[in-house]
C-alpha cells in the first residue's frame, strides 16, 4: 500500500503505490497548503486533506504560518513520486494566487478544479481512446499524442459530437476561471495517463 494512501485511509487493492489516486490527493494538499500560507488560514477544519497529511506526517509549523512546511513536504513528494519539477507546483501557486484573495474564495476554487479535471480527464480518455492502448515504453509518443489532444481541446472548434463539443465547452469555461497553461493541463493529463497504465500492469510486473 502506497504512503498515502495509509494517510488517507485507501485499501491496498484500489490502487498501487504513487498511483492516480495518490497523485489527486497530493495535489489538493498542495492546494490547501498554499491557500492556508497566502490566506493565514489557521482553521484546518476548513482544510481536510491538509489536515490529515499534516496530523498522519507529523509535520511541524514554520515560523508559526500554517502551510509553509506542508508545501514544502509535498513539493519533495512531487518530485520524488512524480518526478515533477517546480514548475508544475509554480504554477499552481500563481493560479490560486490570482483567484483566492479571501478565505471564501477556497471552497469556490476547489468546486472548480474538481469540475475541471473530471471533465478534462473524461474527455481526453475519449479523444485518445485507442491510443492509449501504447505501451508505456513508447512514452515519447503518448506525450505527443497527449499533447495534441490538449491543443485540439482548446483549440478546435469542428468536433462533430455534440457531446464532446459540450465538454470542450465546459473545460475551456472551467480553466478561464483557474489559468492553468496548456503546457500545464499536458504535464497533468500525461502524468494521469502514465499512472494509469501503470496500474493496469499485472501485480507482478
Amino acid at each position: 500500500m502506497s504512503f498515502i494512501s495509509k494517510i488517507f485511509g485507501k485499501k491496498e487493492e484500489e490502487q498501487r503505490v504513487g498511483g492516480m489516486e495518490d497523485f489527486m490527493t497530493l495535489i489538493r494538499v498542495y492546494f490547501q497548503a498554499v491557500m492556508a500560507a497566502d490566506l493565514n488560514i489557521t482553521n484546518l477544519a476548513a482544510l481536510p486533506d491538509l489536515r490529515t497529511f499534516k496530523a498522519t506526517l507529523k509535520v511541524p509549523t514554520q515560523n508559526n504560518k500554517l502551510g509553509l512546511a506542508e508545501k514544502s513536504r509535498c513539493k519533495k513528494m512531487f518530485k520524488e513520486l512524480y518526478d515533477l519539477d517546480d514548475n508544475f507546483t509554480k504554477e499552481i501557486e500563481t493560479s490560486i494566487r490570482k483567484r483566492c484573495k479571501k478565505p471564501q474564495d477556497v471552497q469556490t476554487y476547489m468546486y472548480q478544479f474538481s469540475g475541471f479535471s473530471q471533465d478534462l480527464l473524461m474527455l481526453t480518455g475519449n479523444l485518445m481512446k485507442f491510443k492509449l492502448r501504447l505501451p508505456s515504453f513508447m512514452k515519447s509518443a503518448i506525450r505527443t499524442m497527449t499533447e495534441k489532444t490538449v491543443n485540439d481541446i482548446f483549440t478546435k472548434n469542428d468536433f462533430s459530437d455534440p457531446g464532446v463539443m459540450k465538454a470542450v465547452v465546459a473545460i475551456r469555461q472551467y480553466n478561464q476561471k483557474l489559468g492553468f497553461s496548456q503546457e500545464w493541463i499536458t504535464d497533468f493529463v500525461f502524468k494521469i495517463v502514465m499512472l494509469a497504465k501503470k496500474e493496469k500492469q499485472p501485480q507482478g510486473n
